[in-house]
């Protein structure tokens, strides 16, 4: 077996253990409860991080390792094609083995690359559509064009990012005068309706739901404050430098760089396709930045164009960061994944994000369902759509989980039937009074509940006693695990 394959199998192994010890973020058992509920479009995002979670599910439970299985599964096939991307471009020099192993080096990848959200597969299908586009320009098959548009609407129906998909495509249908010619060929267009119709539903979905999708994210890409500010601008180009491995990143911005020069003094075309894989929506994310919070995992999209361009393009004298980078990449991934795991080290919350969204779940369930018993109700309910989910993963069987959100109005879930008393659980993070009508605080001696991991707090609850209503907001019963 080739020496790197077997570095990638051995590495997603490694995942795999990963993903079934480290416990599941709110988000994730979130789209856990998409999974249960198969729709062509949720309120937050397309519906392709259900379809993952799915079908891991269905392979090996609904535990942590199941809802996870497709992400270090799909990394290894994107890492693959991201390897041959290369290749393509670049036969003379072959250098997809350097590509692949720094994209596997970057944190965003070695760690978020595991985690069960849409950015999952956004970050496959984007690379799948690279390798496509790599492979169209390396052997001049114009049918290559109808794979990219497929993919680039798989990618479409996984996260609205991949919108920026299709800009960096024109942008190099348009830069570079060896792509100039595809404007005369009938697949190119072929591939776009085949990008559509691959959206079709979520787009269905969205008009039967008045556009509801749409219009929330369609939010979030805008300027929250007015004028030119410096303040989000350093938070996102800090994040990116955590994110992809400080290593790692100073290659790719150094790769990126001398391929556009590349482009631009000497007509190169495979640099002009990387360049315009990269610099097109780093410009879009730069510019919301002066104006808004751009979150640190939105430009993973980056990072399989960049990676190929630091293994092409990175000047000599920093040839000798890769080995290093890779290292560096692997032992931080390494690191956070055992503090996510077994905490060695006794950090605070503020200290330690792994504690903040990860830590004590279990042991939260434990005391939530000791109070419902104490209390004598029938159902115990949250009002944020994470900590319900978590719930809901984690209570014993039979218990009845509720959540209350206009955002469950969206979902195809039974509604609570009227009469039944059950026990809310609130984070004092909120500040509001809970909106279930006719809530009532419990005083419980022993305080209120507490999230901790290890005897390290990561969060405190209020508890109420409700009853379910028909004058209540929005309610969903949520799905319990199967097994």
């Amino acid at each position: 077996m080739n020496l790197w394959l077997a570095g990638l199998l051995a590495l997603t192994a490694a995942r795999l253990v990963v993903a079934a010890v480290v416990p599941l973020a709110p988000d994730e058992a979130y789209y856990w409860v998409w999974s249960r509920v198969l729709q062509p479009g949720y309120l937050d995002h397309p519906p392709m991080v259900a379809l993952f979670i799915h079908a891991g599910t269905l392979l090996a439970g609904e535990g942590a390792f199941g809802i996870r299985l497709m992400g270090p599964l799909t990394i290894a096939l994107a890492s693959i094609l991201l390897a041959q991307a290369a290749d393509a471009l670049f036969p003379a020099r072959r250098p997809g083995v350097w590509a692949a192993a720094l994209f596997n080096a970057t944190l965003i990848i070695g760690l978020g690359g595991i985690l069960a959200t849409p950015d999952l597969p956004l970050v496959v299908f984007w690379t799948a559509a690279l390798w496509a586009i790599a492979r169209l320009h390396g052997s001049g098959d114009g049918r290559w064009w109808l794979a990219f548009g497929l993919l680039a609407g798989l990618g479409m129906a996984s996260k609205y990012t991949a919108v920026l998909l299709g800009l960096s495509a024109v942008a190099w249908l348009l830069g570079s005068r060896a792509a100039w010619r595809w404007w005369r060929d009938w697949r190119l267009y072929a591939g776009g309706v085949l990008a559509l119709l691959a959206f079709a539903p979520v787009l269905a979905w969205n008009a039967a739901h008045g556009w509801a999708s749409f219009a929330k994210q369609g939010g979030r890409a805008g300027l929250d404050a007015p004028g030119f500010t410096l303040r989000y601008l350093g938070e996102l180009l800090a994040s990116q430098f955590g994110l992809a491995n400080p290593l790692v990143f100073v290659l790719c911005a150094a790769g990126t760089a001398l391929a556009l020069t590349a482009w631009w003094r000497r007509g190169d075309a495979a640099g002009a396709l990387l360049a315009a894989m990269v610099v097109p929506p780093a410009a879009i994310f730069l510019w919301q930045a002066t104006g808004s919070r751009v979150q640190g995992n939105w430009p993973i999209i980056l990072y399989p164009a960049a990676c190929i361009a630091a293994a092409v393009y990175a000047p000599r004298r920093l040839l000798t960061w890769w080995k290093p980078a890779v290292a560096v990449g692997l032992g931080l991934a390494l690191l956070g994944s055992l503090q996510a795991s077994l905490a060695p080290l006794p950090l605070p919350r503020r200290l330690d994000p792994t504690l903040a969204r990860l830590g004590g779940w279990d042991e939260l369930a434990a005391e939530v369902e000791a109070e419902r018993r104490r209390q004598g109700v029938d159902f115990v309910a949250a009002e944020e759509y994470g900590l319900a989910a978590q719930l809901a993963l984690r209570l014993p069987p039979g218990v009845p989980v509720m959540a209350l959100n206009p955002r469950w109005a969206l979902f195809d879930l039974p509604r609570p039937s009227s009469g039944q008393t059950g026990l809310l659980v609130q984070s004092e993070r909120r500040d509001s009074a809970p909106d279930w009508p006719g809530a009532a605080s419990l005083a419980r001696a022993e305080g209120p509940l507490i999230r901790a991991r290890r005897g390290i707090e990561a969060e405190r609850y209020r508890s109420f006693r409700v009853e379910s209503r028909a004058d209540q907001p929005p309610t969903a019963v949520l799905p319990r695990p199967r097994n």
